[in-house]
């Protein structure tokens, strides 16, 4: 920008005040030791300061007794410079005067030069406090009548988090006071990209080499509007909602740019009494930055955000769809929602992503993988390296599946765990009518993003995205399998929910997690299984006590989180009467489990047994029509008969299977309807 002076003169103004400040402090110093002479002879350093002030056209320190001349020499100076100067647009924002900011210099003059730690030490009288206290600037620059303004103009420092106290249990006049290192890089006209490790700065001149944005055009239009609105008073805030990882932070990155503004980044404080706030309005005025909040509220809280006083322009805010913001840092706020992007736009991400690499299936890609704006790019990148371990130039769905597994998912792998997903259909033996609507379900999902042009208007605004089905039947018949064979058929991995690391005996740390892990499934498009899920949607009870009262807010909690999702989300259970029947309600997809019948046995001994096996086939039609075994059972009693028959080094054979259905009977407390006189001698 044209109007932003170069890098020389912001520091040449620093110094300016610098040596403003060293007068009024020298000055006291050559009163204290009774002359400049005898200041200088016994701080050596304090001579080159002196000679730069004679050059300035300073006279005798003595003779200091005040501003003087130096407002009127820095406003001619500032007068020739029109772009940013830091400490013009600090003292403008807050309100300083002359004598706040060279208190300010005076406070942080060790940072630039330690040796006037022992010189500050020796008017003090206290050999090992190398910081200058509240005494002493009072003493440096009250005037005749001391109305208490320097300690007001320090108090008005310390609110803004300029200055801050090192030791608050001494004597007020004993503070020893100091400037955050943050600030006085910024005062010097420094930016480093992380002022503190919850800050981080994007520099103008990096905003301007970002790359043009890829979003709809009604977010589009609504952008090149914003700049004009929050350069108003009527507006001082934009708050910009929307899952992580898509574009909240680009967004607003634009806008700061199309404001000739880098961006300052807040993690952290939710609270508004967080002393952290303080800080963020001055250092923010003194980068020449938007700040940016970025806030992740619980589900039912909202952060707090306190009026930034020092901040000389308006306040962005980053939030996910859940949580709220309040505060007067927000009160005249604007809100724009960032959804998920939609195929085509997609498509145009991983077109970028790919820099270039020849992809076939990038349609494929951006219609399979429901990702936000910035996984798309992660992934895409990543896919690129893994196209290339594999020797290949052009990427495939596989790269990319490969790529999307390591997007972050640390968080999720902590909540749930990823089960394999293996195979096609054909594994799977259940009744037609189940796989009707097992088929259906998949349809289902694979046209989320396109159902809402197959129905009427008025419908295809209450959908979403969000596929939600419920698998409900006796346990070992296939459910669990099911789920992980709808997330092979679509390429998405499957992650099944532990209810041991989500609900917790404290309240509201089970929506919390909750919260967490479908946040993460909707970012990184995985299905979400929630297997056995009768404890967490469980039917309301009536409230006869606290922990009623809190159980039920978390079941109403997964209520309205469930009607909102957008991914696709799976849960089994063995007790459908347990259920809870607003659930039953929510879901798009409720498929029925029952037990095998003998042909179904019969297809699941096949698919469970070794091609080489040795079973006599009458006893296996025996086994499959008198044996009501589920498929879980056929499972088990094929890994025994399997086991027994390593351990006796030969192929599965007929006595290795009766014993494995014999072993489940008992373990059911059951009688085997195979012991009969004269049969195989069974080991269990």
């Amino acid at each position: 920008m044209s109007d932003i002076p170069n890098g020389s003169e912001p520091v040449e103004h620093f110094k300016l005040y610098f040596f403003a400040a060293a007068t009024r402090v020298l000055a006291h110093g050559a009163r204290t030791f009774g002359s400049e002479s005898a200041l200088l002879s016994r701080f050596p350093f304090l001579e080159s300061y002196r000679e730069e002030l004679t050059g300035l056209g300073i006279g005798a320190l003595e003779s200091e007794d005040g501003p003087g001349h130096w407002p009127g020499a820095l406003a001619a100076w500032e007068s020739d410079v029109s772009g940013h100067l830091p400490m013009r647009a600090l003292r403008q924002a807050a309100g300083l005067d002359h004598e706040a900011l060279t208190l300010l210099l005076a406070v942080g003059m060790v940072e630039e030069d330690a040796r006037f730690g022992t010189f500050f030490a020796a008017l003090q009288g206290t050999p090992t406090l190398h910081r200058p206290t509240l005494g002493l600037l009072n003493a440096a620059w009250r005037g005749e009548d001391d109305r208490g303004e320097v300690r007001a103009h320090l108090r008005r420092l310390m609110d803004l988090g300029l200055v801050e106290v090192s030791d608050r249990d001494a004597p007020r006049s004993e503070w020893a006071l100091h400037v955050p290192g943050a600030v006085w890089d910024a005062l010097r006209g420094e930016a480093p990209e992380r002022p503190t490790p919850w800050m981080k700065h994007h520099a103008l001149a990096k905003l301007e080499r970002d790359e043009p944005l890829i979003i709809p055009e009604p977010l589009r239009d609504a952008l090149e509007r914003l700049p004009a609105l929050l350069g108003s008073t009527e507006v001082r805030a934009l708050v910009v909602r929307g899952p992580r990882h898509n574009g909240r932070r680009t967004l607003l990155r634009s806008v700061a740019r199309a404001m000739g503004r880098g961006v300052l980044e807040v993690e952290g404080p939710q609270k508004g009494d967080d002393a952290r706030w303080r800080m963020v309005g001055p250092l923010a005025t003194l980068l020449h930055a938007l700040p940016v909040a970025v806030l992740e509220p619980a589900p039912g809280e909202a952060a707090e955000v306190p009026e930034l006083t020092g901040l000389d322009g308006p306040l962005g805010v980053v939030l996910g769809r859940l949580g709220g913001v309040s505060g007067d840092g927000v009160d005249r706020a604007l809100t724009l929602a960032v959804d998920m992007p939609g195929p085509e736009e997609r498509a145009l991400h991983w077109r970028r992503g790919l820099a270039g690499r020849p992809c076939a299936c990038v349609n494929e890609l951006s219609t399979s993988f429901r990702l936000t704006r910035g996984h798309v790019r992660r992934a895409a990148r990543l896919a690129q390296a893994h196209a290339a371990l594999a020797g290949r130039a052009e990427v495939e769905p596989n790269d990319v599946r490969e790529a999307t597994r390591a997007l972050n998912r640390q968080a999720l792998d902590t909540l749930a765990v990823r089960l394999t997903t293996q195979g096609d259909w054909g594994q799977l033996s259940v009744a037609s009518e189940t796989m009707r609507e097992l088929r259906l379900l998949e349809t289902r999902c694979r046209g989320r993003e396109r159902m809402g042009e197959a129905v009427g208007g008025a419908l295809a605004k209450q959908l979403t995205p969000g596929v939600r089905a419920l698998f409900q039947g006796p346990s070992g018949t296939g459910k669990t399998l099911a789920a992980r064979l709808v997330a092979a058929a679509l390429g998405l991995d499957v992650y099944r929910v532990e209810l041991s690391s989500v609900v917790n005996k404290y309240i509201g740390e089970t929506e919390k997690n909750l919260a967490r892990i479908f946040a993460l499934a909707e970012e990184l498009d995985v299905v979400l299984l929630f297997d056995e899920g009768d404890a967490l949607f469980a039917k309301r009870t009536g409230v006869g006590s606290s922990t009623d009262r809190y159980a039920n807010l978390e079941t109403n909690y997964l209520l309205q989180r469930i009607e909102s999702y957008e991914g696709i989300l799976i849960v089994t259970t063995n007790a459908a009467d347990a259920i809870d029947t607003a659930f039953q309600r929510r879901m798009d997809v409720v498929v029925d489990f029952r037990a095998p019948d003998p042909s179904e046995r019969w297809t699941l001994w096949q698919l469970h047994l070794p091609a080489a096996h040795g079973v006599d086939a009458g006893l296996l039609r025996e086994v499959a029509a008198r044996c009501q075994l589920s498929g879980g059972q056929i499972r088990n009693a094929v890994l025994h008969a399997s086991l027994l028959a390593m351990e006796d080094g030969g192929t599965l054979g007929s006595s290795h299977l009766e014993a494995g259905v014999l072993r489940e009977y008992r373990k059911a407390g059951d009688v085997c309807p195979l012991r009969r006189p004269g049969a195989t001698s069974l080991r269990g």
